[in-house]
């Protein structure tokens, strides 16, 4: 029979809210997360749950053998915190300054191991394997964690047929869950421009090549690739979040940098705006007599569920949360490193509602103020424990149909 694990998230949600404060109180960035690390092996031993460590330096994959023969299922979350000083004056509040788990990734580590203790309690009905992939530096585009760890041979003895992943998300109250067949998060790549001119005094300024007008102008038109090259229907976003450049009130500046992201769905979307970019920056510079020197980072491609992993979430949350639990959403254009996952294994990434109540504004992910409401994490606890079980099952159930109908065209052969 397949378990039924409604309930057993809310048992154990007091010891993983703890487990979460401590990680929340000692955050660790992209790459440096040895302690975390530490810790989830600590908690790995204590479940009697066999891992192995090393994988792009810091992480760790446990492994959970089920009782009986079938598939091979993996969850994955992400442990590392972001370079903010945090402001929310909670009690269990970062003792890091400057560093701070402002996107959730205490709770996602804190989750998973809940969702492992569950599991295993529980392996001896399952028909499959479940592996626990406890990833470091999601937060450091373009680099990440996930190539590292499948470069590292993460999944060389175990490969899995599905993998999923779950975001605590501000924007839906706890108790919902945003997930969606295809695009589910943008492809986030990033740029640094340098303009350069020539130097003058202010009151002669045709004796200089001004870099500020120059960036000015290119910044304008880089928003014409949006407005004017990209179809309506695709969503695209080009910000420039950073520019530097200039000495003092009269002197004509002679460099100017200025920095930014791309944001789209469509891999043909981005490579055209790649290349509008690269066109537009080097074109009016050289038409002003400047000179551009770009640096242009392919980041982490767009997260795409597949579809029928994607309904297997809704199906597992109806069951669980019930009906209304899976509201329309639309996607996201934030990067996520897991998409690098979904680019060789079938899977899905949901959103586990965390609002606070009461709110009239929630406070956004990478907010020095951000927090999450903590009666969160027994749902997701429960979630990817049963969606685990679930697709176990499902897949079981599909390969039997499959050798039942090879049976019967071999019968029907013979």
């Amino acid at each position: 029979m397949r378990p039924i694990l409604k309930g057993k998230g809310e048992k154990i949600a007091e010891e993983i809210i703890e487990l979460r404060r401590q990680f929340h109180q000692h955050p660790e960035l992209s790459g440096e997360e040895f302690d975390t690390s530490k810790k989830i092996q600590q908690k790995l031993s204590e479940y009697k749950i066999s891992f192995t460590t090393g994988y792009a330096k810091t992480g760790v994959l446990g492994v959970i053998e089920g009782g009986r023969p079938g598939k091979t299922v993996a969850l994955r979350a992400d442990m590392d915190a972001l370079p903010i000083t945090e402001e929310t004056n909670l009690s269990y509040e970062s003792k890091v300054v400057g560093k701070m788990h402002a996107c959730g990734h205490d709770a996602h580590v804190s989750m998973l191991l809940g969702a492992a203790r569950i599991l295993n309690e529980t392996k001896n009905k399952l028909p499959g394997k479940v592996l626990l992939v406890f990833q470091p530096a999601e937060e450091i585009t373009p680099i990440g964690g996930a190539e590292p760890m499948m470069e590292d041979r993460v999944f060389a003895e175990h490969t899995p047929d599905v993998i999923f992943a779950q975001h605590v998300w501000p924007d839906l109250p706890v108790g919902q869950i945003g997930v969606r067949p295809g695009p589910m998060m943008g492809a986030s790549d990033r740029f640094k421009v340098e303009i350069e001119g020539s130097g003058g005094h202010a009151s002669m300024p045709h004796q200089a090549v001004d870099a500020i007008i120059v960036a000015n102008t290119v910044i304008s038109n880089l928003q014409t690739i949006v407005s004017r090259n990209v179809n309506p229907v695709d969503a695209t976003v080009l910000t420039i979040g950073k520019i530097e450049g200039g000495y003092r009130y009269n002197v004509v500046a002679d460099k100017v940098t200025f920095e930014g992201t791309v944001r789209t769905f469509k891999n043909e979307t981005k490579q055209m705006v790649k290349e509008r970019f690269f066109s537009i920056v080097q074109g009016v510079s050289q038409s002003m007599g400047a000179k551009a020197k770009i640096e242009y980072f392919d980041g982490y491609p767009a997260t795409i569920n597949d579809e029928k992993w994607a309904h297997r979430v809704m199906r597992t949350s109806h069951e669980l949360l019930g009906a209304q639990s899976t509201p329309l959403v639309e996607p996201c254009l934030g990067g996520e490193d897991f998409s690098r996952f979904l680019l060789k294994y079938p899977g899905a990434y949901f959103w586990l509602g965390s609002a606070i109540p009461g709110l009239e504004k929630q406070k956004p992910l990478h907010d020095p103020k951000f927090t999450l409401n903590e009666k969160a994490i027994p749902v997701g606890i429960e979630l990817m424990a049963q969606v685990v079980v679930d697709t176990l099952f499902q897949l079981r159930d599909e390969e039997i149909s499959e050798n039942s109908n090879l049976l019967k065209k071999v019968v029907n052969h013979i």
